[in-house]
């Protein structure tokens, strides 16, 4: 489960001086453009003008600290006692592997979010370019079916494993370990099942089988019974999704009320009961009229108290975890759970309906749809001989690297190939660069602003 292998390596090469490679592994998502770019993505607010609230780049690095925590105390604990695992492993590689597929857990997000993913998907079912799309390819085939269920999660992992540095067989060439701890849906489109919480969503598209099949081979992953391609998670997989739920459910209402959207009572009160330790209430007490410092030191130990119950719950069911039977995220079980949920329910209360927010999301389903009708319907002209005018010059907008290793003409592409060539270089555009091309292609402006 903790193989250092890498992806399109033949074999293991060890770490370099004084970095393992779980620790490069970390390194290599950090210098990626991909991750680079969340800088501009939205997290809550999208495009806001101000310096405070938390982008995509800043949640996955908020994530990926907590995520180390847990890993390495989850570590501590499973090496103590003369443990065999001691003799070839150390807490903070459980750490690093956890940090590093947490700092990469959004890397697939497209533009404004979550209403990205639903815009991709609405184009696909309802424009009637895309009905054409998604009738060609078979409207219940596992392709189609990928367009009609766009998911940031499955792009993510093109990202890791295509799209950065896509000259290499495996992209980053990440750990088999990193990447399948990465991995929070370990099934495809067809293996999908509502009812579930390990397989509600897909964590890879249909192009992408092949490349998470050896992912899993290569840390034993068990493989389940499912109309598609299915496998219990990775154990780590629960900490890097506990992590991510840490951050959303607890900072996510400090941004609400920085934003001025949820009240000084109401967040101190909400995140005292997520607490279950004693705080230092003489130090609470001497920033009082500093509200802001006040909710900083509350958030931060709200954030401490649920990594120790996160722990303790992983433990809790840890033969479960590694039988593969877990069906529940870890902070669902926590010691706290009732008051954790309440955090969200607020922020989807009061935080996610802000004006500000909805207005820029369903604008985000104009900008994102027209982009992919426009360059599809640009590929595809070309794919078949007959480029326009305007489908050439648009051509000389797209990046040739989206149309794979190795190729240089659309033609040479199946049409499913040339739709993920289209999603993956819309869904790679930060926020501000999406609206600017779409301004531009459309006559709305011809500047860069």
């Amino acid at each position: 489960m903790l193989n250092p292998n890498r992806l399109g390596r033949v074999r293991y090469e060890g770490g370099v001086g004084t970095r393992t490679v779980f620790e490069r592994d970390f390194d290599r998502i950090v210098f990626s453009s991909a991750f680079r770019r969340l800088q501009d993505k939205t997290q809550v607010f999208p495009l806001s003008h101000s310096d405070y609230v938390r982008t995509r780049l800043t949640h996955s690095l908020e994530a990926s600290c907590v995520g180390r925590s847990l890993g390495t105390m989850v570590g501590e604990r499973l090496m103590a006692g003369g443990s065999a695992l001691a003799r070839t492993c150390h807490p903070s590689d459980i750490g690093a592997i956890v940090a590093t597929a947490c700092l990469a857990h959004d890397i697939g997000n497209p533009p404004f979010g979550h209403a990205g993913e639903n815009a991709i998907a609405h184009w696909f079912e309802n424009d009637p370019k895309g009905q054409e799309v998604i009738d060609e390819l078979g409207a219940n085939s596992s392709e189609a079916r990928d367009m009609l269920n766009f998911e940031g999660n499955a792009q993510g992992l093109r990202v890791l494993t295509r799209l950065q540095q896509p000259e290499d067989d495996g992209g980053l060439q990440l750990t088999y370990a990193t990447l399948a701890a990465f991995v929070k849906y370990p099934n495809d489109v067809l293996g999908v099942s509502k009812g579930t919480s390990c397989h509600k969503k897909h964590g890879f598209f249909a192009a992408d089988r092949e490349t998470f099949e050896e992912v899993a081979n290569a840390t034993g992953l068990v493989p389940l019974t499912a109309p598609g391609t299915a496998f219990c998670r990775h154990p780590l997989a629960y900490l890097v999704e506990a992590a991510d739920d840490i951050c959303y459910h607890v900072i996510d209402l400090e941004d609400g009320y920085r934003m001025k959207l949820v009240s000084f009572d109401d967040v101190e009160t909400l995140y005292r009961a997520v607490i279950h330790t004693p705080l230092d209430e003489t130090r609470y007490a001497a920033m009082e009229g500093h509200p802001n410092s006040q909710i900083s030191f509350l958030r931060a130990k709200a954030v401490g108290a649920v990594v120790a119950q996160t722990v303790e719950a992983f433990f809790a069911a840890e033969e479960q975890i590694m039988a593969g039977d877990l069906d529940e995220s870890l902070t669902d079980r926590v010691e706290r759970a009732q008051p954790f949920e309440q955090l969200k329910a607020v922020a989807a209360s009061s935080v996610y309906p802000a004006d500000d927010v909805v207005l820029i999301e369903a604008a985000g389903f104009n900008v994102l749809g027209q982009l992919i009708g426009l360059f599809l319907e640009a590929v595809n002209e070309q794919a078949g001989g007959a480029a326009t005018a305007k489908s050439r010059t648009l051509l000389k907008l797209f990046p040739v690297q989206f149309y794979g290793k190795g190729r240089t003409d659309p033609g040479e592409l199946s049409l499913y190939e040339r739709v993920l060539a289209v999603t993956d270089f819309v869904a790679g555009m930060t926020d501000r660069y999406a609206v600017s091309m779409f301004k531009r292609l459309t006559g709305i402006s011809l500047s860069a602003e």
